[in-house]
């Protein structure tokens, strides 16, 4: 399998949400889907697998029963399961290496959705090296979309507009790799992509003989420029793409998390760190993996 999209499964409703939009999304991207569930053999099996069952045999169940959900509702994508003995962050991280993206699920407030009450997810993130979506329970093939019209039919969902993609953009440390990834995701859709960047003003500061005010409209242009001068490479690269850019004095995790209200996608990015020193997502990253309510793409860049 080259072209693929991996999804974690642990059988929770987070996971079954992932594992849908993982297969719509390998569709989109014209690639196949593996779905991996690992499991770890313990002394005194978990309280949830049944008492007719082994360990092993219930992550079969689990991973099966995934596959014939996933194949059910996408019968002409390519679908492949994988199980895995050993530690599910080390068996996510190794799938994704190869795949083009990762999904997990994610129960957004409450905490990251994983196979060790919750610690897997935001591990993967904090260390993948590929960019990881983190999908909530319940999200489906309408979400993605404006508004149904009454009368429409399930099968005609994916005949309506796509709901932008929005993208979190830092024009100090913009990268190639997040403004394609946004880009892409935009155009696979037919959606527009919303572009917001934040800046805080900076306080007046006082001289010898006077006080200096912070600037004013100026600092606005000035940060407005530079969007547009960071995106105007990648808008000629993808002319069928209808951007628009959001500038505001803010805090960038309270405007993005508002946009995700009406959005098909959150694009957002994580720098690269030495994983000895242990990697993490940044605050605003973070902030918008607990709060925005559709799903949200985390891209790694160095």
């Amino acid at each position: 399998m080259d072209r693929h999209v991996v999804a974690g499964i642990d059988g929770s409703p987070e996971s079954r949400a992932a594992a849908h939009w993982a297969a719509r999304e390998a569709l989109r991207r014209g690639a196949a889907l593996r779905l991996v569930h690992a499991w770890q053999l313990h002394a005194r099996p978990a309280a949830n697998v049944p008492l007719d069952m082994t360990e092993r045999s219930f992550a079969r169940q689990i991973l099966a029963e995934a596959l014939d959900s996933v194949r059910a509702a996408h019968p002409g994508l390519q679908v492949v399961d994988q199980q895995v003995k050993g530690s599910p962050v080390t068996a996510l991280l190794a799938a994704g290496e190869r795949a083009e993206l990762m999904v997990l699920g994610s129960r957004g407030l409450s905490g990251f959705v994983g196979f060790l009450l919750g610690s897997v997810s935001a591990r993967v993130v904090a260390r993948s090296s590929r960019p990881v979506v983190l999908v909530r329970a319940g999200e489906n093939v309408a979400d993605e979309h404006f508004p149904v019209p009454d009368g429409v039919a399930p099968d005609e969902i994916p005949e309506i507009p796509y709901r932008d993609v929005v993208l979190g953009l830092d024009t100090g440390q913009p990268c190639d790799d997040l403004l394609e990834f946004a880009f892409e995701a935009a155009r696979r859709r037919g959606a527009a992509l919303r572009v917001i960047h934040t800046f805080t003003v900076p306080p007046g500061y006082a001289t010898a003989d006077r006080v200096v005010p912070p600037p004013g409209p100026e600092l606005l242009a000035e940060h407005e420029h530079a969007v547009v001068a960071t995106l105007r490479p990648w808008c000629e690269k993808f002319p069928e793409v209808a951007v628009t850019e959001t500038v505001v004095e803010g805090r960038a995790a309270t405007e993005l998390t508002r946009a995700a209200s009406g959005a098909a996608l959150v694009v957002v990015g994580r720098r690269l760190r030495d994983i000895r020193l242990g990697g993490h997502g940044g605050p605003v990253t973070h902030a918008v993996l607990h709060h925005a309510g559709c799903p949200v793409a985390v891209v790694a860049h160095v």
